[in-house]
């Protein structure tokens, strides 16, 4: 194990005033089974799925019941085995989406097997048969945007570096640590997969050193396999322990962080011989290859202003109303809910009276955070540059806000918008509480779209 001493990347904060992972770090996580879940044909923004089922069809949990329709889909499959109830269009995080509703009639039974426990055998399967495995299962990225997994694995680059994503650096969550701690055996199996599915030389495990349990399990894991004989010297895996700084987790600030190397504007992680994986989807690699169980579940952090905050094993297509109503309900009146982190998040609702559907769970819903609703009035910037301090992209958000409010999208374009990682760090930093993260996101947007629309033109 190898610790890096120097923060990796520039700018970066250090969120405190209550972002407490404390909440939900120590409670193992519960394995909850709905009634319905109503199942989304886009799991991630544009990644639409073609419905093979209709009304009154028959599923079995882990059964295909949508195909990809677009570059950013990736396989649907039955999260829970029932009955299709209805197939229709419901609101979700202010989008209309086709969504399949299913009645579960029997709750799945999964029998524990042998890679949940030790390390497995895995010389008999070919890099071509993990790829078609990862892209059957419908894996995605369980930790961001949700981008078909496969597609990065598909590369015609020469991968030299795989780089794990467990830094879950995002304030709440714990949903990466309990997988960690709870599903250690089916992590690195997981992981040895992705290796060999990447042609990669080396596979690094990342995370924050406030993760010490967790990097410890994960180390013992390791050296118990190579102890066995099942993991072989050729399986370079090394548990790569980091500074906590927001946003450590970020693509490319991890990439910066443990390998030094810098992905070129406008770039992908192949362009430097990386690929980045969630520490979630390593997991559902393992069960996907190793135990024939499609990415149909995922572990959710309910927590904030909740009686009994927790960490939920759930089918995808759970109610997050329902989970809120599981962790005791909601706490106070005057609240906001967040879709995932407060950093990254969208608010999906304020003064939430606890009645209303919120959304529903996809493969990349990380948690449901409830906060109280803070009101404050947004003041003239005082040009202190706080914000271009603290963007880890090296961007100046205060004047791509000035020139976004301006619409002066040539200028927008000019400082670079079109970098914005989204992370938060220019609005939480911000001593005038300018919603700058916001109008920088919009104008990268903006930025990227006229980008396509050139791209469109020349050809």
């Amino acid at each position: 194990m190898r610790k890096k001493e120097k923060n990796g990347f520039p700018g970066g904060i250090h969120p405190t005033d209550g972002y407490d992972k404390a909440l939900t770090m120590d409670i193992p996580v519960r394995e909850f089974w709905p009634d319905q879940v109503t199942v989304l044909t886009e799991q991630s923004f544009g990644g639409k799925c073609g419905l093979q089922v209709k009304p009154n069809d028959q599923v079995k949990a882990g059964e295909l019941i949508g195909v990809p329709e677009a570059f950013m889909a990736a396989p649907l499959h039955a999260s829970v085995s029932g009955e299709i109830l209805e197939v229709k269009e419901v609101s979700n995080q202010g989008r209309n989406i086709l969504a399949c509703i299913i009645q579960c009639k029997e709750k799945p039974h999964f029998e524990t097997q042998t890679y949940e426990k030790e390390a497995v055998d895995i010389s008999g399967l070919s890099r071509e048969e993990i790829i078609a495995g990862i892209r059957d299962g419908g894996l995605t990225g369980m930790g961001g945007a949700g981008f078909p997994t496969h597609k990065k694995y598909e590369t015609d680059k020469k991968i030299e570096a795989l780089l794990i994503n467990a830094a879950e650096c995002e304030p709440f969550l714990t949903c990466d640590y309990r997988l960690m701690l709870e599903y250690s055996w089916s992590v690195l199996n997981g992981v040895r997969l992705m290796l060999k599915g990447s042609g990669a030389e080396t596979a690094y495990i990342c995370m924050e050193d406030n993760k010490p349990e967790a990097a410890k399990v994960l180390q013992e894991a390791l050296e118990a396999g190579r102890k066995s004989g099942a993991i072989g010297q050729q399986e370079n895996i090394q548990i790569t322990v980091l500074p906590t700084k927001y946003p450590q987790g970020g693509e490319r600030q991890l990439i910066e962080s443990v390998l030094k190397r810098e992905v070129p504007m406008g770039g992908l992680p192949a362009d430097v011989g990386v690929i980045v994986s969630n520490v979630g989807t390593a997991k559902a690699a393992a069960d996907q290859i190793l135990g024939g169980i499609p990415l149909i579940r995922r572990i959710v952090t309910v927590t904030g202003c909740v009686k009994n905050p927790g960490n939920y094993l759930v089918p995808i297509g759970t109610s997050a109303k329902e989970l809120v109503e599981l962790s005791g309900g909601v706490t106070v009146k005057n609240n906001r809910v967040i879709a995932g982190g407060p950093m990254t998040g969208p608010c999906v609702a304020s003064d939430w009276d606890g009645e209303s559907e919120l959304f529903y769970v996809t493969k990349n819903t990380s948690g449901i955070l409830i906060l109280p609703d803070s009101q404050w009035e947004e003041q003239p910037c005082i040009r202190c540059e706080a914000c271009t301090k603290v963007c880890p992209a090296g961007l100046a958000p205060y004047q791509i806000e000035f020139a976004y409010m301006e619409e002066d999208y040539d200028l927008c374009e000019s400082l670079y918008a079109s970098e914005c990682i989204a992370c938060g760090c220019c609005s939480y930093t911000c001593p005038a509480k300018r919603e700058l993260s916001v109008r920088t996101r919009m104008a990268r947007d903006v930025v990227k779209q006229r980008m396509r629309e050139r791209a469109v033109k020349k050809s």
